[in-house]
């Protein structure tokens, strides 16, 4: 069984969720990086705080992204 690159992310990426937050939003803001991401909704405002398998396992796509491109 191969195992899965875990995906680079940034501080001020905006990324896209399967699922949408209650208040309809799908879109977030990562604001912390680590084991545990802190992620902003970019619709309502609320801020939450979630685990790496779960952000990866719920993950789409990046909406967008300044460092991404600068580090590659």
């Amino acid at each position: 069984m191969a195992l899965k690159k875990p995906v680079k992310f940034y501080l001020g990426d905006w990324i896209e969720m399967k699922k949408p937050h209650p208040c309809g939003g799908k879109e977030w803001e990562v604001m912390r990086v680590g084991m545990d991401f802190r992620l902003k909704c970019l619709t309502c405002g609320r801020i939450i705080l979630i685990p790496r398998t779960k952000l990866e396992k719920g993950f789409k796509k990046i909406v967008k992204s300044d460092f991404s491109e600068a580090m590659e």
